[in-house]
């Protein structure tokens, strides 16, 4: 399948599966999963047909791993990332000692007063080196990092999770756990 296709599948299940889901006539069930044949059925109702071996190639060609199977190949759902109200059954653990966010340069200022927020999303996104933060600040102009002293939250009693994909999620940061690289 061609980069142009892998992508457009991409952003349409990122779309659905995250935040329009009733669009196309989805529900998600806890852990923010959908059934494989129920998502296939609905891509085709709406004018986007995607065959399974499709899916399959953007599930394990994702280069963030939006995406992933159960156990049994029959259910899906986004890792992380979703506006629409989903528990997505994640195990609360223990972060490393420092994870990062990247940012647009126009956003430091507020951060630096105010934290990170989670915004329109279910958690702050948080990533275990610079190299990634960099690329997600990268999509927001030019790019800022923040070191985040995720240890010293967890201790003081801030609930951090890693979904599927290794992106560890928060609910907030506070001010006084940032710092400006």
């Amino acid at each position: 399948m061609n980069t142009s296709r892998l992508v457009k599948i991409s952003k349409y299940l990122s779309k659905h599966l995250r935040h329009q889901p009733q669009r196309i006539g989805l529900k998600l069930a806890p852990g923010g999963w959908v059934s494989v044949d129920e998502l296939l059925a609905a891509c085709t109702h709406h004018a986007f047909p995607l065959s399974r071996a499709e899916l399959e190639e953007v599930v394990a060609g994702n280069d963030k791993q939006r995406f992933s199977f159960d156990a049994t190949g029959t259910l899906l759902r986004a890792n992380q990332g979703h506006s629409v109200a989903v528990d997505l059954q994640l195990e609360p653990a223990i972060p490393p000692d420092v994870l990062y966010h990247g940012t647009g340069h126009g956003a430091v200022e507020s951060i630096l007063c105010h934290g990170l927020s989670k915004m329109s999303r279910h958690h702050v996104h948080l990533s275990q080196d610079k190299v990634t933060a960099q690329r997600v600040g990268a999509r927001h102009g030019q790019p800022v990092i923040f070191a985040v002293n995720a240890l010293e939250m967890y201790k003081a009693d801030y609930p951090f999770y890693c979904s599927d994909n290794g992106v560890w999620l928060v609910e907030q940061v506070p001010p006084n756990y940032l710092q400006l690289i």
